[in-house]
């Protein structure tokens, strides 16, 4: 392969190296931003119900800010292994944060 014009060819490596350089840094940053959850504990209190946990935490938690309340419920849920919304006065309940 012989290259006619020089400048062309350099530009266009510069053209695909900085593409990829570019979907590269795009990857690298979806993938860190999965990475692993943090987690804060909580005891449930009398009068403490799955759905009261999570309009505080939908309030004061960044990772729930602007989620929905029945989302932030059932992850609660999922996260704990809670089936019913039955709370044990004292139970330890792992709440994600940022």
């Amino acid at each position: 392969m012989k290259i006619v014009n020089i400048k062309k060819f350099i530009r266009s490596m510069t053209i695909v190296l900085l593409i990829i350089v570019g979907l590269s840094l795009i990857i690298s940053k979806s993938a860190y931003s999965k990475g692993e959850k943090q987690y804060k504990t909580i005891h449930v209190s009398k009068g403490d119900t799955l759905w009261n946990i999570a309009k505080n935490n939908q309030e004061c938690n960044d990772y729930y800010k602007g989620k929905d309340i029945r989302y932030i419920v059932n992850d609660i849920a999922q996260i704990n292994n809670i089936e019913k919304s039955n709370l044990k006065i004292g139970q330890e309940l792992i709440i994600p944060v940022i």
